[in-house]
């Protein structure tokens, strides 16, 4: 199971991953995860860094992404749908109906209320941010593909587990839902080419290819 995954990569580091991105706040992170929405690894790396392009390097703030003009955020790769959730978020940071250091004192299912009521941004984009930029360590996505692959995999089912039965079964890793995730994405994608350092969001934004469209990440 999870024990035997975790013996089998005795150098894997879990979090060396973290170290890699850009630095992220809140707003960061979910610019971040919005960007990788139904994206490959590639598309979104070229989107994040004509994003980046755009202010001198450097994400921007939420602030700073209300300055430009919604066509050059276009022309930079983001959807109109993206720009129009992106753009709200900014405005609800900007104009204080949301309080990033406030969010970052709620527990996990608080923020995920807060933040998914903002059309675009569903929970997976929500779980991503609470692992980048919240550093929270109880963290599962249920509703991933590879992810539910994986535990179908670790746990040898016969079928392909739904949200509940991956919740049901996570419920036995906490309070480090966050590490086991990390250590079931990187099962998932060895056998696909993928190194096993491969970072963790990575591996988020590989699944956004998998997952049905049409609901909100």
């Amino acid at each position: 199971m999870l024990a035997r995954l975790i013996d089998d990569r005795p150098d894997f580091d879990p979090r060396a991953w973290m170290a890699q991105l850009p630095p992220m706040d809140l707003f960061g992170a979910l610019l971040f995860q919005v960007t990788g929405q139904q994206l490959s690894v590639p598309a979104t790396r070229r989107t994040m860094a004509r994003i980046q392009a755009l202010f001198d390097g450097h994400l921007p703030s939420a602030a700073e992404l209300l300055d430009v003009e919604a066509g050059q955020l276009r022309d930079a790769g983001l959807s109109w749908r993206k720009i129009g959730t992106l753009r709200d978020l900014a405005e609800r940071i900007s104009d204080g109906r949301l309080d990033p250091d406030a969010l970052g004192r709620l527990s996990d299912d608080e923020v995920m209320a807060e933040l998914t009521a903002i059309p675009g941004i569903g929970p997976w984009t929500v779980q991503g941010a609470l692992i980048i930029a919240l550093r929270r360590e109880d963290v599962v996505l249920p509703g991933d593909l590879a992810l539910r692959k994986a535990v179908r995999d670790a746990y040898q089912l016969d079928h392909l587990p739904a949200e509940q039965e991956v919740l049901a079964i996570a419920d036995k890793w906490r309070p480090y839902r966050s590490l086991a995730t990390s250590y079931l994405f990187s099962a998932a994608f060895e056998p696909a080419g993928a190194p096993p350092d491969t970072p963790l969001q990575e591996r988020l934004t590989i699944t956004a290819t998998t997952t049905p469209k049409g609901r909100p990440r």
